[in-house]
């Protein structure tokens, strides 16, 4: 089976199928538009997009009257940095940029991936931080840059 369209997303979709299979991806798979995966019940399916657009978790690959394919991604290793004034923000947030080191917000939380070193600057920064496993909604995304 070739997925060329997401049918939907199950976070808005009224109508469901009675069972459902997963495809469990890294958040790093959700930025290729061709990829071959298997479900959790063994079913090979490649994935080649027509349109220009990432897979998010709960994307719906497939649909019939009693089967659905239903994307899951998998947990990240992150620190969530929750920076408690402007000034610790703007630290940090130089800081990373400095290192071209992607990151998310969700609400007041700055979620990056793991990196030792990382964690050691915002000991060194006394800014609060934690280190999760936590699934993101979206790939974390490396912006191209050169320092001319």
């Amino acid at each position: 089976m070739i997925i060329e369209s997401i049918v939907g997303n199950v976070a808005t979709m009224e109508k469901r199928a009675p069972h459902v299979e997963r495809v469990y991806l890294e958040s790093d798979d959700l930025v290729k538009r061709i990829q071959r995966v298997t479900t959790d019940h063994g079913k090979e399916i490649g994935i080649r997009l027509k349109e220009n657009r990432e897979l998010i978790d709960g994307d719906v690959l497939y649909m019939d009257e009693k089967n659905m394919i239903v994307v899951s991604v998998k947990e990240d290793d992150l620190l969530t940095i929750m920076p408690t004034s402007i000034q610790q923000m703007g630290e940090i947030a130089h800081q990373l940029g400095n290192r071209h080191m992607p990151a998310q917000f969700e609400g007041d939380e700055m979620l990056v991936q793991y990196d030792y070193l990382v964690e050691e600057l915002l000991q060194q920064l006394s800014i609060p931080h934690k280190r999760e496993k936590r699934k993101v909604k979206q790939a974390f995304r490396h912006i191209g840059h050169s320092h001319d």
